[in-house]
């Protein structure tokens, strides 16, 4: 038996218009298939449905070469839109050419992976009271509610490996494992590209992290990923001012965050502001878990320490730590819904007085990136929120109630803002610490929402 073929070309050849094409990739191009990517823009076919974590920004090797190409007519995405990173699809969206489902990183995954199974359908506590959950069936275990979610397969899926043998066996780098075995279970074509093709028996038995019986076609990468760099980050050292004071910069919300994890703790650090928290946990008994399949990572490295091969869920290249795992994304969202992580620490758009978050659309349910939050949430223990005070509009963060789609109803346990720390209590929040230089009464002016002050605030 023998799977591997000459080209990219010749591994799309039946690739044909209206097809469904799932695509792989976590974080940094280097996990995507961009040589199969590249192959099937130039081959030209239309009317897509692309399914993947996110189409990427323009000028990346990614999804989002399909989409400018003209070649999608639907995505099923966690991420439609970021901020700041119009891709065209926001056009065709609101335009209403192009068909968009949302779905959360975890439910993805969990979809592809129950489709490859053959399971049907399953219930999921992720998403109860948002949007996500409209016009699905809500069934009631021990007491709590869940919804219906059914399996998904695609005709086929694009992948991206380390190595593979003839057989079809892939093995795979650090968190570059990600999507890739949901993705190849949940598809009727499994085509892996990879930077070596060996002979069986070259990769070591326990090393096979994807087995050949999923994969239907190998083939040699022959287009470089884009070049290694560290993903943007906005100025972390530069406080904002607020009545002409300066706040609490982005690093001290981050050392306020990194004081308030117990230990010994498993913590999740979602995307943007919190990923800064790992860089001030030191050698305390704190190991970090992200969702793109890593558990056990440090401080975020730049130049010579990078390893493209180790990232943190935003994209973000880390230190491994001694005694670090990889895993897929399966694995890590199992982690998260089981109940195994203690501290989740996610940014936001509002939280409101109920102690709900907003934090994947400004508006728009359609358009936003809801990635692995809903699934952080449904599992969490305690969710710490970290976020500015007031938006780019000086419009409060902290709300009566929010305005925007909803990520997780009644969830959050304590917030970090550039000026306060707040902490759920007897069924409010109760302001416990201000930043130096502000009074109380000058927080509560900047706030819309109800807050009681503690006796001992700091």
């Amino acid at each position: 038996m023998d799977k591997v073929v000459s080209s990219p070309e010749e591994a799309i050849a039946d690739l044909r218009d209206g097809a469904s094409v799932a695509v792989t990739g976590f974080g940094t191009s280097y996990g995507f298939p961009c040589s199969l990517l590249v192959a099937t823009r130039d081959k030209g076919v239309k009317n897509l449905c692309l399914v993947c974590n996110s189409p990427g920004a323009v000028g990346q090797l990614r999804a989002v070469l399909l989409i400018q190409s003209g070649q999608v007519s639907r995505m099923i995405v966690s991420f439609s839109a970021r901020p700041g990173l119009r891709t065209g699809a926001e056009d065709l969206i609101e335009a209403g050419k192009m068909e968009v489902e949302l779905v959360p990183q975890g439910i993805l995954v969990e979809r592809m992976r129950a489709g490859g199974a053959g399971i049907p359908a399953f219930y999921s506590p992720v998403g109860i009271g948002t949007p996500i959950a409209e016009g699905k069936e809500v069934r009631y275990f021990d007491g709590k509610p869940h919804i219906l979610e059914h399996a998904l397969r695609v005709d086929f899926a694009l992948l991206r490996g380390y190595r593979a043998d003839r057989l079809g066996n892939v093995q795979f780098r650090g968190t570059n494992a990600n999507f890739n075995s949901a993705f190849a279970k949940g598809a009727r074509t499994a085509i892996v590209e990879v930077d070596e093709i060996v002979e069986p028996g070259e990769i070591p038995p326990d090393q096979i992290h994807l087995p050949g019986a999923f994969i239907d076609r190998v083939v040699k990468a022959t287009v470089e990923p884009d070049a290694v760099r560290p993903a943007p980050r906005r100025p972390a050292d530069t406080p904002r001012l607020y009545n002409g004071k300066p706040s609490w910069t982005r690093n001290e919300m981050a050392r306020r965050v990194a004081a308030m994890l117990p230990e010994p703790s498993y913590v999740n650090l979602g995307t943007g502001m919190p990923t800064l928290v790992s860089n001030y946990l030191g050698d305390r008994d704190i190991i970090l878990q992200g969702e793109n399949g890593i558990l056990g990572y440090g401080e975020i490295v730049e130049g010579d320490a990078v390893d493209p091969s180790v990232f943190n869920a935003a994209g973000q290249f880390v230190a491994p730590k001694p005694g670090v795992a990889y895993f897929d994304s399966v694995t890590a969202f199992e982690m998260a819904r089981g109940g195994r992580l203690d501290v989740v620490v996610l940014g936001a758009y509002q939280v409101d007085q109920e102690g709900n978050l907003a934090n994947y659309s400004t508006g728009n349910p359609l358009l936003g990136g809801i990635g692995g939050a809903m699934d952080l949430v449904a599992g969490k223990k305690t969710l710490i929120v970290m976020m500015e005070h007031r938006d780019s509009k000086d419009r409060p963060k902290l709300v009566r109630r929010t305005t925007m789609p909803l990520t997780g109803r009644a969830c959050v346990d304590i917030v970090v803002t550039d000026l306060a720390i707040l902490r759920w209590v007897d069924g409010g929040f109760v302001m416990e610490e201000v930043a130096e230089g502000f009074s109380p009464q000058e927080v509560l002016a900047l706030t819309d929402m109800e807050v009681r002050i503690s006796p001992k605030l700091a």
